[in-house]
Protein backbone atom coordinates (compact mmCIF):
# COMPACT_ATOMS: atom_id res chain seq x y z
CA UNK A 1 0.00 0.00 0.00
CA UNK A 2 3.04 2.16 0.76
CA UNK A 3 4.13 1.37 -1.81
CA UNK A 4 1.51 2.05 -4.18
CA UNK A 5 0.96 5.65 -2.56
CA UNK A 6 4.69 6.39 -3.68
CA UNK A 7 4.20 5.99 -6.95
CA UNK A 8 1.00 8.06 -7.65
CA UNK A 9 2.68 10.64 -5.46
CA UNK A 10 5.71 10.70 -8.03
CA UNK A 11 2.54 10.17 -10.98
CA UNK A 12 1.29 13.39 -9.87
CA UNK A 13 4.34 15.24 -9.21
CA UNK A 14 5.31 13.84 -13.14
CA UNK A 15 1.99 15.57 -14.23
CA UNK A 16 2.52 19.05 -12.43
CA UNK A 17 5.73 19.42 -13.58
CA UNK A 18 4.58 18.67 -17.10
CA UNK A 19 1.81 21.05 -16.76
CA UNK A 20 4.11 23.88 -15.33
CA UNK A 21 6.94 23.29 -17.60
CA UNK A 22 6.12 22.03 -20.64
CA UNK A 23 4.04 20.14 -22.58
CA UNK A 24 5.07 16.45 -22.09
CA UNK A 25 7.08 14.51 -24.92
CA UNK A 26 4.68 12.43 -26.34
CA UNK A 27 5.83 10.27 -29.52
CA UNK A 28 3.97 11.69 -32.56
CA UNK A 29 6.64 10.86 -34.90
CA UNK A 30 10.36 10.75 -35.53
CA UNK A 31 10.58 14.04 -36.01
CA UNK A 32 9.27 14.57 -32.12
CA UNK A 33 12.67 12.40 -31.17
CA UNK A 34 14.46 14.61 -33.32
CA UNK A 35 13.38 17.46 -31.47
CA UNK A 36 13.60 16.22 -27.78
CA UNK A 37 17.28 14.74 -28.41
CA UNK A 38 18.00 17.91 -30.06
CA UNK A 39 16.99 19.65 -27.17
CA UNK A 40 18.92 17.46 -24.91
CA UNK A 41 21.72 17.89 -26.80
CA UNK A 42 21.93 21.38 -26.89
CA UNK A 43 21.49 22.39 -23.22
CA UNK A 44 24.25 20.49 -22.50
CA UNK A 45 22.60 19.09 -19.53
CA UNK A 46 22.94 15.14 -19.58
CA UNK A 47 26.04 15.52 -21.41
CA UNK A 48 27.47 17.37 -18.38
CA UNK A 49 26.31 15.62 -15.60
CA UNK A 50 26.61 11.66 -17.15
CA UNK A 51 29.22 12.29 -19.34
CA UNK A 52 29.45 11.32 -23.31
CA UNK A 53 27.42 8.08 -22.12
CA UNK A 54 23.72 8.65 -21.94
CA UNK A 55 22.32 4.81 -21.81
CA UNK A 56 22.55 2.77 -18.49
CA UNK A 57 25.79 1.54 -17.43
CA UNK A 58 26.56 -1.69 -15.95
CA UNK A 59 27.30 -2.79 -11.96
CA UNK A 60 29.12 -6.76 -12.14
CA UNK A 61 28.55 -6.92 -8.13
CA UNK A 62 25.45 -4.55 -7.11
CA UNK A 63 26.12 -4.58 -3.73
CA UNK A 64 29.18 -2.93 -4.56
CA UNK A 65 29.24 0.64 -5.81
CA UNK A 66 30.85 1.23 -9.08
CA UNK A 67 31.57 4.94 -10.47
CA UNK A 68 28.66 6.17 -12.68
CA UNK A 69 30.86 7.45 -16.03
CA UNK A 70 32.72 4.24 -15.32
CA UNK A 71 30.16 1.84 -15.52
CA UNK A 72 28.81 3.36 -18.57
CA UNK A 73 32.12 2.54 -20.15
CA UNK A 74 31.90 -0.67 -18.33
CA UNK A 75 28.53 -1.45 -19.97
CA UNK A 76 29.77 -0.86 -23.75
CA UNK A 77 32.59 -3.28 -23.13
CA UNK A 78 30.53 -6.19 -21.60
CA UNK A 79 27.94 -6.04 -24.28
CA UNK A 80 30.91 -6.07 -26.93
CA UNK A 81 32.23 -9.49 -25.26
CA UNK A 82 29.39 -11.02 -24.69
CA UNK A 83 27.24 -10.77 -28.26
CA UNK A 84 30.87 -11.35 -29.50
CA UNK A 85 31.91 -8.40 -31.51
CA UNK A 86 35.14 -8.20 -29.90
CA UNK A 87 36.08 -11.39 -32.19
CA UNK A 88 35.58 -9.24 -35.17
CA UNK A 89 38.77 -8.48 -36.64
CA UNK A 90 40.55 -4.68 -36.20
CA UNK A 91 39.00 -2.87 -39.37
CA UNK A 92 35.81 -4.34 -39.50
CA UNK A 93 33.08 -1.58 -40.43
CA UNK A 94 30.52 -1.38 -38.00
CA UNK A 95 27.36 0.57 -37.66
CA UNK A 96 26.28 2.29 -34.10
CA UNK A 97 22.49 2.25 -34.97
CA UNK A 98 20.98 5.56 -32.59
CA UNK A 99 24.62 6.61 -31.69
CA UNK A 100 23.60 9.65 -29.26
CA UNK A 101 26.93 12.18 -28.78
CA UNK A 102 28.90 8.94 -30.21
CA UNK A 103 30.15 7.44 -26.24
CA UNK A 104 30.03 3.81 -27.47
CA UNK A 105 30.89 4.74 -31.25
CA UNK A 106 34.84 6.18 -29.98
CA UNK A 107 35.27 3.13 -27.80
CA UNK A 108 34.44 0.68 -30.74
CA UNK A 109 37.09 2.67 -32.79
CA UNK A 110 39.84 3.72 -30.01
CA UNK A 111 39.82 0.10 -28.32
CA UNK A 112 39.13 -2.32 -30.95
CA UNK A 113 39.77 -0.50 -33.84
CA UNK A 114 36.95 -0.89 -36.16
CA UNK A 115 35.83 1.26 -38.63
CA UNK A 116 32.50 2.81 -37.32
CA UNK A 117 29.83 5.08 -38.53
CA UNK A 118 27.21 6.32 -35.78
CA UNK A 119 23.52 7.33 -37.24
CA UNK A 120 21.52 9.30 -35.11
CA UNK A 121 17.98 10.73 -35.77
CA UNK A 122 19.15 13.97 -34.37
CA UNK A 123 21.15 16.57 -35.69
CA UNK A 124 22.29 18.38 -33.20
CA UNK A 125 23.76 14.67 -31.82
CA UNK A 126 26.01 14.72 -35.15
CA UNK A 127 27.22 18.06 -34.20
CA UNK A 128 28.29 17.35 -30.67
CA UNK A 129 29.37 13.80 -31.69
CA UNK A 130 31.88 15.06 -34.57
CA UNK A 131 33.17 18.05 -32.00
CA UNK A 132 33.87 15.02 -29.39
CA UNK A 133 35.46 13.10 -31.85
CA UNK A 134 39.30 12.71 -32.69
CA UNK A 135 40.22 12.93 -36.25
CA UNK A 136 42.77 9.88 -35.47
CA UNK A 137 39.78 7.90 -34.59
CA UNK A 138 38.25 5.75 -37.70
CA UNK A 139 34.76 7.06 -36.52
CA UNK A 140 32.45 9.32 -38.61
CA UNK A 141 28.34 10.00 -37.71
CA UNK A 142 25.42 11.09 -40.04
CA UNK A 143 21.93 11.81 -39.55
CA UNK A 144 19.78 8.71 -41.05
CA UNK A 145 16.72 7.13 -39.57
CA UNK A 146 17.03 3.87 -38.24
CA UNK A 147 14.34 2.45 -40.27
CA UNK A 148 15.22 3.73 -43.48
CA UNK A 149 18.88 3.02 -43.43
CA UNK A 150 20.75 4.17 -46.80
CA UNK A 151 22.68 1.00 -47.13
CA UNK A 152 23.22 -2.26 -50.03
CA UNK A 153 22.76 -5.21 -48.17
CA UNK A 154 25.13 -6.88 -46.22
CA UNK A 155 27.57 -3.92 -45.80
CA UNK A 156 28.37 -3.88 -42.32
CA UNK A 157 30.54 -6.84 -40.34
CA UNK A 158 29.00 -5.63 -37.34
CA UNK A 159 25.82 -3.74 -35.90
CA UNK A 160 25.39 -1.73 -32.80
CA UNK A 161 22.47 -0.32 -30.90
CA UNK A 162 21.53 0.81 -27.86
CA UNK A 163 18.31 1.99 -26.20
CA UNK A 164 17.06 3.30 -29.52
CA UNK A 165 14.33 0.80 -29.91
CA UNK A 166 11.64 2.49 -27.64
CA UNK A 167 11.76 5.68 -29.69
CA UNK A 168 11.02 3.71 -33.32
CA UNK A 169 7.06 2.69 -33.66
CA UNK A 170 7.81 0.15 -36.27
CA UNK A 171 9.99 -2.72 -34.38
CA UNK A 172 10.14 -5.33 -36.95
CA UNK A 173 11.24 -2.56 -39.70
CA UNK A 174 14.10 -1.44 -37.19
CA UNK A 175 14.73 -5.60 -36.62
CA UNK A 176 14.59 -6.01 -40.39
CA UNK A 177 16.70 -3.41 -41.80
CA UNK A 178 19.55 -4.02 -38.81
CA UNK A 179 19.46 -7.29 -40.45
CA UNK A 180 19.91 -6.32 -43.72
CA UNK A 181 22.67 -4.32 -43.86
CA UNK A 182 24.58 -6.95 -41.72
CA UNK A 183 27.25 -9.13 -43.73
CA UNK A 184 26.58 -13.22 -43.17
CA UNK A 185 28.60 -14.07 -40.08
CA UNK A 186 28.43 -10.58 -38.90
CA UNK A 187 27.55 -9.61 -35.13
CA UNK A 188 24.30 -8.00 -34.29
CA UNK A 189 24.63 -6.19 -30.99
CA UNK A 190 21.25 -4.78 -29.15
CA UNK A 191 20.64 -3.53 -25.81
CA UNK A 192 16.77 -2.15 -25.08
CA UNK A 193 14.19 -1.32 -22.32
CA UNK A 194 11.54 -3.66 -22.70
CA UNK A 195 8.06 -4.17 -21.16
CA UNK A 196 7.17 -7.28 -18.93
CA UNK A 197 5.75 -9.96 -21.15
CA UNK A 198 2.51 -10.07 -20.68
CA UNK A 199 0.02 -7.07 -20.74
CA UNK A 200 -2.96 -8.57 -19.09
CA UNK A 201 -1.32 -8.80 -15.91
CA UNK A 202 -0.54 -4.96 -15.81
CA UNK A 203 -2.67 -3.37 -13.33
CA UNK A 204 -4.49 -0.09 -13.37
CA UNK A 205 -1.28 1.64 -11.78
CA UNK A 206 1.00 0.56 -13.85
CA UNK A 207 -0.59 1.37 -16.80
CA UNK A 208 -0.74 4.62 -15.63
CA UNK A 209 3.21 4.09 -14.86
CA UNK A 210 3.52 2.60 -18.23
CA UNK A 211 2.09 5.83 -19.96
CA UNK A 212 4.36 8.25 -18.27
CA UNK A 213 6.98 6.15 -19.16
CA UNK A 214 6.34 6.43 -22.85
CA UNK A 215 5.01 10.03 -23.03
CA UNK A 216 7.60 11.67 -21.40
CA UNK A 217 10.91 10.39 -23.55
CA UNK A 218 9.37 10.55 -26.77
CA UNK A 219 8.91 6.54 -26.73
CA UNK A 220 5.56 5.18 -28.56
CA UNK A 221 5.90 1.36 -27.44
CA UNK A 222 8.14 -0.84 -25.88
CA UNK A 223 8.77 -3.92 -26.94
CA UNK A 224 8.77 -7.30 -24.75
CA UNK A 225 11.88 -9.42 -24.42
CA UNK A 226 10.44 -12.39 -26.18
CA UNK A 227 8.98 -10.15 -29.00
CA UNK A 228 11.65 -8.21 -30.52
CA UNK A 229 13.72 -11.81 -29.90
CA UNK A 230 10.98 -12.70 -32.33
CA UNK A 231 11.08 -9.79 -34.42
CA UNK A 232 14.82 -10.77 -35.22
CA UNK A 233 13.64 -14.08 -35.59
CA UNK A 234 10.87 -13.71 -38.17
CA UNK A 235 13.29 -11.01 -40.36
CA UNK A 236 13.53 -12.17 -43.63
CA UNK A 237 16.98 -11.63 -43.37
CA UNK A 238 17.16 -13.32 -40.47
CA UNK A 239 19.74 -16.58 -40.72
CA UNK A 240 20.78 -17.52 -36.82
CA UNK A 241 19.79 -17.91 -33.42
CA UNK A 242 18.93 -14.96 -31.39
CA UNK A 243 20.13 -15.22 -27.79
CA UNK A 244 19.03 -13.19 -25.62
CA UNK A 245 19.42 -12.07 -21.46
CA UNK A 246 17.73 -9.95 -18.99
CA UNK A 247 20.26 -7.73 -17.95
CA UNK A 248 18.42 -5.69 -15.29
CA UNK A 249 20.13 -6.71 -12.03
CA UNK A 250 23.38 -5.44 -13.54
CA UNK A 251 22.23 -2.18 -14.79
CA UNK A 252 19.02 -1.05 -12.22
CA UNK A 253 21.55 1.06 -9.66
CA UNK A 254 22.25 3.51 -13.00
CA UNK A 255 18.68 5.35 -11.94
CA UNK A 256 19.05 6.48 -8.71
CA UNK A 257 22.77 7.50 -9.89
CA UNK A 258 21.79 9.45 -12.45
CA UNK A 259 20.06 11.68 -10.15
CA UNK A 260 22.70 11.40 -7.27
CA UNK A 261 25.24 12.70 -10.05
CA UNK A 262 23.25 16.12 -9.68
CA UNK A 263 24.37 15.98 -6.10
CA UNK A 264 27.99 14.69 -6.76
CA UNK A 265 27.97 17.87 -9.46
CA UNK A 266 26.45 20.60 -8.39
CA UNK A 267 28.88 23.04 -10.13
CA UNK A 268 27.22 21.99 -13.57
CA UNK A 269 23.86 22.83 -12.41
CA UNK A 270 25.93 26.83 -11.54
CA UNK A 271 27.65 26.56 -14.73
CA UNK A 272 24.46 26.05 -16.99
CA UNK A 273 22.08 28.51 -15.02
CA UNK A 274 18.23 27.68 -13.53
CA UNK A 275 17.08 26.89 -16.44
CA UNK A 276 19.20 23.72 -17.09
CA UNK A 277 18.69 23.28 -13.39
CA UNK A 278 15.10 23.34 -13.74
CA UNK A 279 15.11 21.07 -16.67
CA UNK A 280 16.77 18.63 -14.69
CA UNK A 281 14.37 18.36 -11.47
CA UNK A 282 12.06 17.72 -14.33
CA UNK A 283 13.55 14.68 -15.54
CA UNK A 284 13.67 13.38 -11.55
CA UNK A 285 10.24 12.01 -11.29
CA UNK A 286 10.67 9.95 -14.26
CA UNK A 287 13.60 8.25 -13.33
CA UNK A 288 12.06 7.07 -10.15
CA UNK A 289 9.21 5.88 -11.98
CA UNK A 290 11.64 4.09 -14.34
CA UNK A 291 13.62 2.72 -11.08
CA UNK A 292 10.56 0.88 -9.57
CA UNK A 293 9.31 -0.05 -13.12
CA UNK A 294 12.67 -1.93 -13.31
CA UNK A 295 12.76 -2.97 -9.74
CA UNK A 296 9.33 -4.22 -9.61
CA UNK A 297 9.28 -5.89 -12.87
CA UNK A 298 7.35 -3.87 -14.89
CA UNK A 299 10.32 -3.11 -17.19
CA UNK A 300 13.29 -5.51 -18.08
CA UNK A 301 16.61 -4.64 -19.32
CA UNK A 302 16.85 -7.04 -22.66
CA UNK A 303 20.41 -7.47 -24.32
CA UNK A 304 20.21 -9.23 -28.07
CA UNK A 305 23.15 -11.23 -30.20
CA UNK A 306 22.63 -12.89 -33.67
CA UNK A 307 25.02 -13.68 -36.46
CA UNK A 308 23.80 -12.53 -40.09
Amino acid sequence: MITNLFIILFIVGSLIISLILLNDRKYVSSRSVSSAYDSWTNDRLLENLWGEHIHLGYYPNYSKKVDFRQAKIDFVHQLINWSGLDKLPRGSRVIDVGCGIGGSSRILAKDYGFDVLGITISSKQVERAKQLTSKELTCDFQVMDAIDLKFKNGSFDGVWSVEAGPHILHKQLYADEMLRILRPGGVLAVADWNKKGDDKKTNFIEKIVMKQLLNQWSHPEFSTIESFRANLLNSSFSSSKVYTEDWTDFTIDSWHDSIYEGMRRPDVMFKLGPQSFIKGLREIPTILLMRWAFGSGLMQFGVFKTRG
